[in-house]
């Protein structure tokens, strides 16, 4: 089987005559093909509905939707799906063929604007956390016109938000819209400081997606990785990462033949895939876009997880998007580059020209800061899953403490203004030369700060780089938090300016007050250092930061006081929502854990023990045959190894079989606890720990049974492709 999974061929790909710019959102309903299939005035104001965020008229639908029916009949499409975000993580999507009586007997494809704005897909089943019971059924998909249908396998697939028959959230995208009106508002208010004719900013995203590939037959052959997403055993390879030979690597052919097939079918779907390279661990990968805004980008990364794993399948191989599927090795994150711009062009991260272009810089760097440090906990919360909770503080990842890098320059400049010293911010440049000295490389441009890959929060020169996202989240969950955070502070720090201002103070030394202020205020989440450090781990709890590690615990911090007062203020979510959120978070830990529990002794039982029982057998068959041929004294002498081996074999059973007993009883025990938070806090604190350890147990089983025996593929298979 292992031997088969290695010699297979690179699947061909049909590369299209055409070069990208020809077939790019070929599959996206885009202003072009707006233009082309919507009439002149359905399109105009379609579009400035679109780029100024105004309602779009109900009775503009009924064209919109023929517009969008020719155009995807034209393109194959047979069915229409509202495709929203549930409270799952993942999408949904329930499909309609385009056909409606046609009075005669037989049917005519049509395609309303009542079926196209809004939809009850009933979808009672999703979590929701107590906002509706299962037996009232009714909830709402609407359409989010600022995120452009695309057609997926044959069907017209509309984003939209979801929402219960009582009005409240039941989705990601929802609360995301709302962060970003948010933003964007408060940004705006304090961007017209440095620019009146600021209208809108714009919340920026890009995205990097880490993730696993392994050969189907192998997967299929692992029921821990096709339940759960992860190996729940397994004994680390002799070789793995630690000669860092696979990071940008060569890419393996099979891979890349995967690579270019997923970057066609993205680039047809509107998703600017733009890099891709090997990552650090064996079989680990990555691709990134160009920015978006981040909605769009939001529903592209949602859309290229669902075409990853279905290209990964026509060749052969299975995605795997679990934050730590395998031990020992880096796991895979999901990297946010953040940044906020505005209408006018400027990015409000990076550096300018002028002294107040520079202060524009410093007044929403420092103002993200003083969001980060009022909300440490809770963007912490954001990032925060049964499985993200396997990867932070583990190899590459961030710790699972908040802290914000900023790098040597912006460090200076922050000090300097913190102690009143002035600085001169004439001369804030992005980049700087630098000569290595050979005449046949060019000067290097150096950016205004290095990189740290163990900050989870780290400035790098013209946006904020979120590392500790888990490579199977949604973006949503950590965006709806930060882009609200920073309305917050945004907000207050607006109202204490112009309290300022109206009392006769000049507006620049008013700002340059307030940016003091939160410079000291903020100081504790400040570190440039090394976030691996068990130091930093000490020094964090000094100050202050939030350093709780156990999931269940750290979603507590959704519904502290200031976190329901942020929500509020800024109508990114309700108290009940919030409730209602936290209850679903609770759950769904519980029932990943559970999931991994039920799988894990089910293999410790029925596929472990049994094969290394049989090996046992055999070392105790090979002792007797020896003891009958070469006597008790000399068969003890050459047998003395496999001795040892029959008794560490029994030692290592003897605690699986317990501890499965155990871990089964702490489970049964918590089940029967009501409370979704208290049965996640028992899950955490009674069954994981007795996961790991059975885990040790079954791995040293793995290095004394007969390879030939060992019931699944190692990781010495899984972690290397061919």
């Amino acid at each position: 089987m292992v031997e088969e999974a290695f010699d297979r061929k690179a699947t061909p790909v049909e590369i299209p005559a055409e070069r990208p710019q020809e077939y790019y959102g070929k599959l996206v309903f885009n202003r072009k093909k707006m233009f082309e299939y919507l009439p002149k005035k359905v399109y105009d104001q379609l579009v400035y509905a679109i780029e100024n965020k105004k309602p779009l008229g109900r009775e503009l639908a009924d064209e919109i939707a023929d517009g969008m029916r020719r155009w995807a009949i034209d393109n194959g499409a047979r069915h229409y799906t509202h495709w929203f975000a549930p409270l799952t993580g993942g999408t949904a999507e329930k499909h309609d063929a385009f056909i409606e009586h046609d009075g005669k007997g037989g049917v005519v494809e049509e395609f309303s604007g009542k079926l196209l704005v809004q939809q009850e897909p009933d979808a009672s089943s999703f979590p929701n956390g107590g906002i509706r019971n299962t037996f009232e059924a009714r909830g709402y998909s609407a359409w989010d016109i600022s995120s452009p249908a695309f057609i997926l396998d044959q069907t017209l697939c509309i984003p939209t938000i979801f929402i219960s028959y009582t009005g409240e959230s039941l989705d990601y995208k929802t609360p995301l819209l709302r962060a970003l009106n948010s933003v964007d508002k408060a940004a705006a208010a304090v961007a017209r400081y440095f620019d009146p004719e600021v209208q809108h900013v714009i919340s920026y995203l890009g995205w990097e997606q880490e993730y696993f590939l392994v050969d189907e037959s192998l997967y299929s052959a692992r029921p821990d990785l096709v339940m759960t997403g992860r190996t729940l055993m397994g004994h680390e390879s002799p070789k793995n990462q630690q000669l860092e030979d696979h990071y940008f690597g060569s890419i393996p052919s099979r891979v890349e033949a995967f690579m270019l097939d997923l970057e066609i079918r993205c680039h047809k779907l509107g998703i600017p895939v733009k890099t891709r390279h090997n990552e650090v661990a064996p079989n680990q990968f990555e691709c990134a876009p160009v920015f978006e805004e981040t909605n769009l980008a939001n529903d592209h990364n949602l859309l290229l997880m669902s075409v990853m794993a279905e290209t990964a399948r026509q060749h052969n191989f299975r995605v795997l998007l679990h934050e730590k599927p395998f031990a020992g090795v880096n796991g895979s994150g999901k990297h946010n580059n953040w940044s906020l711009g505005t209408d006018r062009g400027a990015m409000l991260f990076s550096p300018g020209r002028t002294p107040m272009d520079n202060l524009q810089f410093i007044t929403f760097v420092v103002n993200v800061m003083a969001a980060v440090h009022r909300h440490n906990g809770l963007l912490k919360a954001s990032i925060m899953s049964a499985t993200n909770a396997h990867r932070l503080g583990a190899n590459e990842a961030p710790p699972a403490i908040i802290s914000i890098f900023t790098g040597t320059q912006l460090a200076d400049i922050l000090s300097r203004l913190k102690e009143s010293k002035g600085t001169d911010l004439s001369d804030l440049r992005t980049k700087s030369e630098f000569s290595i000295g050979l005449s046949q490389i060019p000067e290097i441009m150096l950016d205004n700060t290095d990189r740290n890959r163990t900050s989870p929060f780290a400035f790098t020169g013209n946006r904020f780089e979120f590392r500790a996202v888990g490579s199977s989240a949604n973006c949503a969950s950590a965006m709806i938090v930060l882009n609200a955070a920073v309305a917050e502070q945004l907000a207050d720090f607006k109202e204490k300016v112009d309290v300022r201002v109206a009392a006769g103070e000049d507006l620049n030394a008013a700002l340059i007050e307030e940016i003091r202020a939160l410079i000291i205020a903020s100081e504790s989440v400040h570190f440039d250092g090394n976030g691996y450090s068990e130091e930093w781990k000490a020094e964090a709890a000094r100050r202050g930061l939030d350093c709780e590690t156990s999931a269940p615990l750290i979603f507590d911090a959704y519904l502290r006081p200031e976190s329901v007062d942020m929500f509020r203020k800024t109508g990114v979510l309700s108290e009940i929502e919030l409730q209602a959120r936290n209850e679903v978070k609770w759950e769904m830990y519980t029932k990943k854990i559970q999931i991994e529990a039920r799988v894990l002794g089910d293999l410790a039982l029925n596929h472990i023990i049994p094969v290394a029982t049989r090996y046992q057998s055999v070392l105790v068959e090979n002792m007797v045959k020896m003891r009958q041929l070469l006597g008790e004294e000399r068969a003890a002498q050459l047998g003395a190894g496999d001795i040892e081996a029959i008794e560490k074999i029994a030692m290592h059973m003897e605690n699986i079989r317990r501890l499965v007993a155990q871990m089964v009883d702490a489970r049964k025990k918590a089940n029967t606890i009501v409370s979704e938070r208290e049965k996640a806090i028992a899950y955490h604190d009674n069954v994981t720990g007795v996961m790991e350890t059975i885990r040790y147990h079954i791995d040293k089983l793995e290095l004394l049974v007969d390879n030939e025996m060992w019931p699944l593929p190692k990781y010495r298979e899984l972690l290397f492709i061919r």
